[in-house]
């Protein structure tokens, strides 16, 4: 379809109800005015007279399962109605033109930046490439394209904008040159190994996967290689809950070290039982083993790996009572993952600067405003900084985040709905 045809359904309102189904009745009129302000975006940047797509990937949120996926656990996770939109027209002279809002152009050239080179390690021009390279090595078509992107999933919030993005170029893939035949999931797959391989970040599945598959998704990583993928068919939504994220607006610098203690600590038990993760690890054996791990290890890594094993099993009880529309179980192991999140795993501060706790500040409002309101908060996302999640019935938004903007700033509680659709072609 042209640029200006598709503009044009666009303002009549042909595009209604398929922006309905993806944002919401209620986002249409917004979500209207955002594609033509991209297709107008596009048009300056490449011209009018082009045939293109609109596309749409969701950000995500983790719901359970705080730091178990590196040691081989369970999580669950669900695409949020914040998102990264395209558009996209195909081209014949095999590069790859992304333009991003705020961001300077990338020209990608796939027919000669077809394997992993380390000068573009952490670029998005390294996983415009690496994306291309797992169409191709899993025999799919691949090709040019010229692209406009836009997005609202906002960096440093914990919602995966770099996951998002590497699904937006799979894609595009999927639809210009493989007519939409390849399964999001599997998009998922290949966004990970482009920025295993590409990016050169050892990164986990959960992200890719969430954005990619819409709704709620439990995900086992017992075999990371072959990781256990199944959709959580309920409607928080629909039950009357909007997911809260509160920005504490915590610096997240210098706490490399923070991060890489957690795994590092949970996979120092396991190598005393001679294991490489945690899953390998009976629960039973670390308890035994309490007297000389407290000796070699200290503490903290032991209350880590108890909050590992303990966790482990809060996802698959959530998962289950999703399933069975027990929303009041589901709540209840949220509240339980935050408190273990705080209490064992430790990564609600970090102990470099105890005097800046806005995540402990920001659970203690929750607390305070929530109780005996049939809602649920913890942590969100790794922790030490950044933000918190809250399950908020909307009869109580409005309440929540005023209290929550007062004390951290204007705009600091986003109130979201998680969205059944993932990575999607609007028209």
């Amino acid at each position: 379809m042209k640029l200006t045809d598709i503009k044009q359904a666009l303002t009549g309102g042909a595009l209604d109800a398929r922006l309905a189904e993806v944002y919401g009745q209620e986002a249409v009129a917004a979500q209207k005015i955002r594609y033509a302000k991209a297709i107008d975006s596009f048009a300056a940047l490449y011209g009018e007279d082009r045939d293109a797509s609109l596309f749409s990937v969701s950000g995500r949120s983790e719901l359970s399962g705080n730091h178990t996926d590196h040691n081989h656990g369970c999580v669950v996770a669900a695409a949020i109605n914040l998102d990264i939109i395209a558009v996209a027209s195909a081209n014949n002279d095999g590069i790859i033109r992304v333009k991003s809002e705020g961001f300077s152009m990338d020209e990608v050239d796939i027919t000669t930046y077809n394997t992993p080179d380390p000068d573009k390690f952490a670029t998005s021009a390294s996983i415009i490439a690496g994306m291309s390279a797992q169409f191709d090595t899993a025999g799919l078509c691949t090709g040019g394209f010229d692209a406009y992107t836009t997005s609202d999933v906002l960096k440093g919030s914990g919602i995966s904008s770099s996951a998002a993005f590497e699904d937006m170029i799979g894609n595009i893939l999927n639809y210009l040159y493989n007519d939409g035949k390849v399964d999001n999931v599997d998009i998922a797959k290949m966004s990970q190994k482009a920025e295993n391989q590409f990016f050169g970040k050892p990164c986990g599945l959960m992200d890719q996967v969430a954005c990619a598959h819409g709704g709620i998704v439990a995900i086992d990583f017992a075999d990371p290689t072959a990781p256990v993928i199944r959709g959580v068919p309920f409607d928080i939504t629909g039950a009357g809950y909007a997911l809260c994220i509160v920005n504490t607006g915590g610096n997240h610098a210098d706490l490399t070290d923070d991060y890489a203690s957690i795994p590092a600590e949970m996979k120092a038990v396991a190598a005393y039982f001679g294991k490489k993760v945690l899953r390998e690890v009976d629960e039973s054996d670390v308890i035994a083993a309490i007297p000389a791990l407290r000796e070699k290890l200290g503490d903290r890594a032991i209350l880590r790996a108890l909050h590992f094993f303990a966790e482990n099993k809060r996802v698959l009880a959530q998962t289950d009572a999703l399933l069975s529309d027990d929303l009041d179980a589901f709540l209840s192991h949220v509240c339980a993952s935050g408190q273990s999140s705080f209490c064992y795993l430790q990564n609600i501060y970090t102990t470099k600067a105890p005097d800046e706790q806005g995540l402990s500040l920001a659970l203690c409002l929750a607390e305070r405003v929530l109780s005996g309101k049939r809602a649920a908060w913890r942590v969100h996302g790794g922790g030490f900084a950044g933000t918190i999640q809250a399950f908020v019935p909307v009869e109580y938004v409005e309440e929540f985040r005023a209290a929550m903007d007062s004390a951290l700033g204007a705009g600091a509680c986003l109130p979201l709905h998680i969205r059944l659709i993932g990575a999607c072609k609007i028209a």
